[in-house]
């Protein structure tokens, strides 16, 4: 989005009026918490009650969404003075169902905090927002009008806000839609809006009818190796980008020279938007990478992919501290660590896999996780563990004469877990022990695909064969 100087200046204002408001409802609801309840225990330490710090008459309700909103009158009754700045606020500039939206995300981000999302997940405690944190304000349909498009350019105009905003079309609009609302986020390097469509045209696709087979799956194993990113169950192993690793460098240079310059300087805001500048050119390389990656594989076209369940904030977790007997620090292998931890961070999986859904979805495709434990360890086409070490990344199988890839064959098994004919492992007196399995009536496909692949090849892979297993190879031809 293009807006001019005045415009510029008004949209900086109803940022600041938002933040402002955001962190206001926040604010009151925790001292609402601190104040009106007083937790104290009983001698016998059994129960627990809870008792008022405040007098009767001062009591009130908890604040929600309902009861903070209806004070948005009296907020625009009059200008609001900042305390510590001491600055004026007008909350009348602002359409009101944008401050309306700030309260619906204030009651969001602490209703996560006090309870658990849909998925079981409860959320930290909610921060307030600094000018750097908050970006992003949504403006419902009913406050934009379009009004006209010239190639790739729509301007648009919004309530409250003077003059046509220029926005750049990435895409053409379609035809006979509705919109709903639009994002205005300012970033290091302008500002940008997300218009929201709803299209009736667009076909609603029913993934529940599509049933997992060994023709129209693939499984994938997040490999974090070297300059691998990914293998397929069908043999491919796809690049990694490692967008931080390589500007890392650079980054720690500017913020070195931020580190020198007096706070509020000229000097250092302007190294400060050039980090951030920085930080956004690693994030864009990385959604680039991931939409890219996620592309590729929709373009195998199968219809269910599987991936791995992967808790991604234990990987990238720091080692607790060990202690010896005398209270004092020792080693815990959080240096060697650290470096994995960047990797995880790099690699963003997370984002990659949401990617890939999203993409999976628009092509009529499915993304469905699994559990990858004991994957990367067992023989795809034997139940046999022969990666039981990290440092082991190639198989050779004198019986079958393969080389088998240790990626490959996690990606093997992953998809072989999706559908279910992964062999049951369970952990008996400190060992594992197979107990039921269903190796025999996949081992004919994965032999199929390992034998089609480049590791199949025995004369590729001499220099990596022990010089144990040389006479074999030789009786064999």
């Amino acid at each position: 989005m293009y807006p001019d100087t005045n415009q510029k200046l008004e949209l900086n204002d109803w940022l600041r009026i938002c933040q402002y408001w955001y962190n206001w409802q926040l604010g009151d609801r925790f001292n609402w918490w601190e104040h009106s309840r007083n937790y104290a225990i009983l001698p016998q330490g059994e129960f627990c009650y809870i008792s008022c710090s405040l007098p009767p008459l001062q009591l009130r309700d908890n604040p929600n969404f309902y009861t903070q909103k209806k004070l948005l009158p009296q907020f625009k009754e009059d200008l609001v003075k900042v305390g510590h700045s001491g600055e004026l606020l007008d909350f009348k500039r602002v359409p009101s169902q944008t401050l309306q939206d700030i309260s619906q995300r204030a009651d969001l981000a602490f209703t996560r905090f006090l309870r658990n999302d849909a998925s079981g997940k409860k959320s930290g405690k909610p921060r307030f927002k600094s000018s750097s944190t908050f970006s992003t304000i949504r403006v419902e349909g009913q406050a934009v009008t379009i009004e006209r498009t010239e190639k790739d350019w729509l301007f648009v105009s919004i309530s409250k806000l003077a003059g046509w905003l220029k926005v750049r079309l990435h895409r053409p609009l379609p035809d006979g839609f509705t919109l709903k609302n639009i994002l205005i986020t300012k970033k290091a390097d302008g500002w940008y809006v997300t218009i929201a469509l709803e299209d009736p045209t667009v076909p609603v696709f029913s993934l529940d009818e599509i049933v997992p087979s060994w023709d129209n799956s693939i499984g994938m194993d997040a490999v974090l190796h070297e300059n691998d990113y990914l293998a397929t169950s069908v043999g491919e192993k796809l690049p990694s980008l490692k967008s931080f690793r390589k500007s890392q460098d650079r980054l720690a240079k500017v913020q070195g020279r931020k580190a020198t310059k007096k706070n509020g300087s000229a000097k250092r805001r302007k190294l400060a938007k050039r980090e951030a500048q920085e930080h956004q050119r690693i994030a864009r390389s990385r959604i680039d990478h991931a939409y890219k990656t996620a592309h590729q594989l929709v373009r195998t076209n199968k219809k269910v992919f599987f991936i791995e369940h992967l808790n991604l904030r234990g990987l990238s977790k720091r080692n607790k501290a060990k202690k010896d007997e005398d209270g004092k620090f020792i080693a815990n292998g959080q240096a060697a660590k650290s470096g994995l931890n960047k990797s995880w961070n790099d690699a963003a999986f997370g984002q990659f896999f949401t990617t890939l859904d999203y993409i999976a979805a628009k092509a009529g495709a499915v993304v469905l996780k699994v559990n990858p434990a004991y994957t990367s360890q067992l023989l795809s086409y034997r139940d046999e563990f022969v990666f039981t070490d990290c440092s082991i990344r190639n198989y050779f199988d004198l019986e079958e004469l393969l080389n088998v890839d240790r990626d490959v064959n996690a990606s093997i098994n992953i998809k072989r877990v999706g559908l279910g004919l992964f062999p049951t492992i369970k952990s008996r007196k400190g060992k594992v022990v197979i107990t039921t399995t269903a190796t025999a009536s996949t081992s004919k496909e994965v032999l199929a695909i390992l034998r089609k692949l480049g590791t199949a090849s025995v004369k590729n892979s001499v220099d990596e064969i022990p010089e144990a297993h040389t006479d074999r190879l030789r009786q064999c031809g």
